[in-house]
């Protein structure tokens, strides 16, 4: 699916990811870790192309097509969705007007319209928030939960969820983790996080550990399960 070699970022005059090389596959769920300022996000923004980081050396393909030099919204095209940290707040912009917006106009508005409904259903979001503003007035958890449910409408292949159970209480994360678990197939999830809460409800193949912008460990979930135990200071002197 995404296949990334010897890859170097840089933002300003800082290098912060340093020679990262990985290949993520179809239909699986990785989980990337890693203490604050380790490269996590920064590796999200960079498979997304956002201008503000610069790619010092390496490339990324996407499904064996070169990615490296393309336009945030050509990538976006091509099937990559990135959920935000902090989803910002769009004043007079619904859910509706901005995926339609995203989707072309090539999705009937009736279908559109049901289609956020039937997912908004299963996710537990408020009918009224998916009529006002995008993300005006929700908490936290609701907010991440619209990202969800943008990512479903859009149907991409591969999504990045960057700290999507940050904020979010164990009723919301369950809503998600079991929402992901019953759309999963075909897809890649690359599942950014600092914790481990949200892999006891969506197992992932493969856990990343990411340290001082190095990719510095892979493992299986029971990886994740030794770093929520001891933390990340024995990998460190390991």
């Amino acid at each position: 699916m995404l296949q990334i070699k010897k890859l170097s970022v840089s933002a300003g005059k800082t290098t912060i990811l340093k020679d990262f090389s990985f290949n993520f596959e179809k239909g699986k769920v990785y989980a990337i870790m890693g203490p604050n300022g380790s490269g996590k996000s920064t590796l999200a923004f960079t498979v997304a192309g956002h201008p503000s980081y610069k790619m010092e050396a390496g490339s990324m393909k996407m499904e064996d097509k070169e990615i490296t030099l393309l336009s945030p919204d050509k990538r976006a095209k091509l099937g990559i969705f990135l959920s935000f940290q902090t989803p910002l707040a769009l004043a007079g912009v619904t859910v509706f007007q901005l995926l339609r917006i995203a989707l072309n106009k090539k999705k009937d508005p009736l279908e559109l319209k049901k289609k956020i409904e039937e997912i908004a259903k299963k996710l537990g979001i408020k009918k009224d928030l998916t009529e006002r503003s995008l993300n005006e007035g929700a908490s936290g958890g609701e907010k991440k939960k619209l990202e969800m449910l943008q990512a479903a409408v859009l149907d991409p292949k591969l999504l990045i969820f960057d700290e999507i159970d940050t904020g979010v209480d164990v009723d919301a994360l369950r809503k998600i983790a079991k929402f992901m678990n019953e759309t999963k197939d075909g897809k890649t999830y690359l599942i950014i996080t600092h914790y481990n809460r949200i892999l006891h409800y969506i197992k992932p193949d493969k856990v990343l550990i990411l340290i001082g912008g190095k990719l510095i460990k892979t493992g299986s979930a029971k990886l994740a399960e030794e770093i929520e135990k001891n933390g990340y200071e024995k990998i460190i002197k390991n």
